[in-house]
This record gives C-alpha cells, structure tokens and sequence, in this order.
C-alpha cells in the first residue's frame, strides 16, 4: 500500500474511531458498587477444567451433606468469644451457651481500643432478632448447619438494609437493598450477619482509609493488617467474631490472614457467586470465608457454592467439586516452588515455612522441589499479567466515579492512573495468555505428581503503618513489593489458595500457603486441616485479645 494510501486510509478510519470511542466513553458502566456482577464476556477461562475434572452435571445441593449440629461434638473449653466456629456450635449444642449471650459478649469487645475497634464500622440491623430466633431453634431441636454463628461481612459485601460503603466517600450512605447470594447462603444456614468490617477503599485503595482512617493490627497496633479484608483478618485475630466473609483480588484475603495469624481460603474462581459483591477486577475478584480454623473453612465453604443463576463465572458443576471425600495426608504430594516464590522472603518467614513442610511430611505427605523459573510463561511475567488486568478492569469498574475523582484516597487514585496507561490489546493480550498459564499449572504438577504447591506467606512481617515498608533481612521494600508477591497469581489463574499460621518468628505471624489444582480446593483444605491438627501456630492470640 502506498504512502497516500495508507494516510487516506487512516484519515477515514482515525475520525470513525474517535466518534465511537467518544460515544462508549460517553455512557460509562454503573460505578461499582452497582455493577456487582460483570457481563457474561468475563466469563473465567476456568470452566474447560470444572469439565475436565468435575463433569458438566451436578449443582449445589438444597441440603449440604454436612449435618446439623449435634452433642456428638466435643465440649469446648475457654471463654465463648475464643471459640472457633466448630467450637460456637458444641458450645450451643450443649447449652452452655446461647446466640444471643454470645453475641452479647462480643458486641462488648467490639469498642475495647486494646483490641481492633476500628475493624468493626458498624453493626447489622436484626441481629439481636435474629439470634433471639436461633436460641428458640437450638431449645427446639431444630437447628440449621450454622444456626446461631455470628459472622462479620467485608464492607464491599451487600447486607440487607445495612449501610454498605465500600470504604469510601463515593457512595455516602448506601443502604444495600437485598443480600448479596454469600450472606443470604450463610443466612439460610442459620448463620447471623452481624457486623460491616473495614476494607480498603472499594478493595484497593490506600492503608490510611480517607474515610474511616487506618486500620491497626491486633498483634502490633502500630502495624498494618495488610489490604483489603483488613476488618475481617483484624476481627478474627481480636476475637472479635469467630468467622466473616472477604474477598481476594490479589491476596486481599490471604495476606491480612497471614499478617493476623488467621486461616483463610481464595476458593476457585467460579466457586462462589460474587453478586451483591462490588466489583473490582471482575476476572481476578473472589468471595470466601475467612476463620481461624481450617476445619471452621471446611464446613463454611460447601454452603457459599454452586451457581446462583445470576453470576455467570459460576459453572452448574461448581457445587459438586466439593461433594468429594478429602484425602488423607499421608498420600498427598506436596511441590515445594521455590525462585520466584523465596526471592524477597525473609529468612525467618522462611525457616518458619520448611518447618511447615516438615511437619506435612511427617504427617506422610512427600514433598518435592517445583521450579517454574525456566518456565515458558515464568512467574515474574505471569505476575505482572495479573497487575495489566487488574489495573485495566479497575479503571473500567470505577470510571463512573471519576467526575467525583476528589472523593477518592490516594492509593485508589493512583491504582485508577495506571489503569489509564494501557492499551485495548495489552490488556487483551493478558486475558488470552491465561489460559495457556493455567495449562502450564496443570501440566506441571501432573509431570511431577504433585497434588499441592506450597508457598511462603508474604516474605516479612506486617509493615508500619507510617512508612508501610516490609522488612526482608534488612532490606526495606514498598509493601506492594512483597506482600502479594506469591498471592496474585493464583487470582490470576483462579486457582484455590489456603492461608495459614505456620509460626510466630519475633513474635509476629508468619504463614503458609497451599495451593491446589482448580476446582480441588477441599485437597488444600484437607492438607491445612492435617497441619493444624498437629500444631498449634493457629491457637496463638495477640496479646491483648
């Protein structure tokens, strides 16, 4: 094509694009939080292995095969407020306590400033009623799976007729209008929502929140929780509350699961419905539950799955993944991924973690080395594929807030700039190499027979929160730089990820991460649960809790 051509060709083409990009750009999305959900283009390339290993039948059971409550469970010991979910329903189960003394006791805690007031913004209309129906249930013998259990709710989370804010100033005081389908699911199951909980301003903004403030770290007060489920990991770790919802874009529930000494799970994308949950990076964003217990994780986690017919990440087969008996420690084989996933580790985050491992393999576990550093697709560049679509979709869920671009804080303001940077293909191009990421996952671990991957937690402990830097050996890094350093990808390929203690080094948390095969979250959760029956990392309180 000739030079004349080509430029006739673009002065006709450039006037056409400019007139459709300034009417697409004209009608912006809903801001979040009013677009909970994304269309069904976003659809998680994930569902060709819900096929693969699950089959394309089944659903969510009306009924979930985990019983009711009864007295067959152990007594627990200790004050109620210290009990784990398990615990709230033996402690039911065998009077020794009721919902509504128990809620009693910890609505008291919530405003003690020795403990993490900030991680609780409000409180739930009707939860008083409703433990008040639940104590009548339990003295008439007919309690639901959770009946009774008071639960906190991430405030990116729709509670009926709660204040829900997200965090910001952009959405005043918004009261949502009906459950999003994880706290009606809890609901159903007998469970109370109780009590918003501080995040990051929708999910992403800044540690020192432009509305509510900082929020301060059980363990160290003068330390951060780690973004974004900061209220739930703080709640859970002040015993504020013995279970709550959050959700994980980049490790937003793992890496304030890891700085709280709690146990968290980022289920497989698709698991979970996530509407009625603001929308951040809708092909990275995850719902699940947050305890202190794997074992509490285990029984949580059957009653938030399946589709709803409302989000179409959802596959019909999502619910029958977990239907499947958990294997037995002894027989799994754990990859133990090492480059990428040391590097930026301090030495005693990692001493804790090969203890961690010794411990599985004492259990029966094999544990073997798994390098992906010579990969095709290596982490680092895998890794920053989830920042390009992260950034991208962030600038799309929020662009119906930028006429009120003064609202925002400063972290959300300068996640939203780069958002602006790039291009249609680059983050296209991101979106299409995943499939080919999750393949490699896959194909490694089969190649080696391996059942899990293992990771360090974030590599130091929870930064100040006047300079938020992490401490690596001496070597001071931004927090972005470390803290999701071996979380994000695993929102990138939506695989299923457990956090949980594996030490106390300086008296701090360090944590573990196990990582499974899409849709065989219950194979992470059966090796967490294995982990904490022979230890007791998960048992230690901060000081003042």
């Amino acid at each position: 094509m000739s030079v004349e051509a080509s430029s006739s060709t673009r002065a006709t083409i450039t006037p056409e694009l400019e007139h459709t990009l300034a009417l697409s750009r004209g009608r912006p999305h809903p801001p979040s939080p009013l677009t909970a959900v994304e269309p069904d283009h976003a659809r998680h390339q994930s569902w060709r292995w819900a096929e693969q290993t699950v089959g394309s039948s089944g659903s969510a059971p009306e009924d979930p095969a985990y019983a009711a409550p009864g007295r067959d469970l152990p007594v627990p010991s200790g004050e109620p407020y210290t009990w784990s979910v398990a615990e709230v329903l033996a402690g039911f189960a065998h009077g020794l306590t009721t919902p509504v003394e128990l809620l009693a006791v910890l609505q008291r805690r919530w405003a003690d400033p020795a403990l993490a007031p900030e991680a609780v913004l409000r409180a739930v209309p009707g939860a008083e009623e409703a433990a008040a129906e639940s104590t009548r249930r339990w003295a008439e013998g007919r309690p639901r799976p959770l009946e009774g259990v008071p639960f906190g709710v991430k405030d990116i989370i729709d509670v009926a007729g709660a204040v829900v804010t997200c965090g910001s100033w952009q959405t005043g005081d918004r009261v949502a209008e009906a459950d999003a389908t994880v706290v009606a699911r809890l609901r159903a199951a007998g469970a109370i929502p109780v009590a918003m909980l501080a995040t990051t301003e929708f999910a992403c903004g800044d540690a020192h929140n432009a509305r509510y403030g900082p929020l301060r770290n059980p363990w160290d007060r003068r330390r951060w929780t780690g973004g974004s489920s900061s209220g739930s990991g703080a709640a859970l770790a002040a015993r504020l509350l013995p279970l709550a919802l959050g959700t994980d874009t980049g490790g937003s529930i793992r890496i304030p699961s890891a700085l709280c000494g709690t146990t968290g799970v980022k289920p497989t994308y698709g698991l979970v419905p996530r509407t009625g949950v603001a929308s951040l990076s809708w092909s990275l964003d995850h719902v699940g539950p947050m305890a202190r217990t794997a074992a509490d994780l285990d029984l949580v986690l059957p009653l938030l799955a399946g589709p709803d017919g409302l989000d179409p990440s959802v596959p019909p087969a999502a619910a029958s993944v977990l239907a499947r008996p958990a294997p037995e420690p002894g027989t799994l084989t754990i990859g133990r991924l090492g480059g990428w996933f040391h590097d930026r580790v301090g030495s005693a985050v990692l001493a804790a973690y090969d203890a961690a491992l010794a411990v599985l393999a004492d259990l029966g576990a094999r544990v073997v080395d798994v390098d992906l550093d010579a990969a095709e697709l290596p982490p680092p560049f895998v890794h920053d594929d989830g920042w390009l679509v992260f950034y991208s979709e962030l600038a799309s869920t929020q662009e119906g807030n930028l006429e009120r671009a003064d609202l925002f804080d400063a972290g959300t303001a300068a996640r939203l700039a780069c958002g602006q940077v790039p291009s249609g293909a680059d983050y296209l191009r991101a979106l299409r190499r995943r499939p080919a990421v999750q393949r490699l996952f896959h194909e490694a671990m089969a190649a080696t027979g391996v059942d899990l991957l293992a990771t360090p937690g974030p590599g130091g402990a929870a930064p100040m929160l006047d300079d938020l830097l992490v401490s690596v050996d001496g070597t001071a890094y931004n927090h972005h730089q470390v803290l999701p350093r071996c979380t994000r990808i695993f929102d990138y390929t939506g695989m299923p990820a457990v956090m949980l203690p594996s030490g106390h080094p300086d008296h701090l948390p360090a944590a573990l991460q196990l990582v499974a095969p899409l849709w065989h979250d219950r194979v992470a959760l059966a090796a967490a649960r294995a982990y904490q029956g022979a230890t007791a990392h998960h048992l230690a309180r901060p000081e003042h809790s």
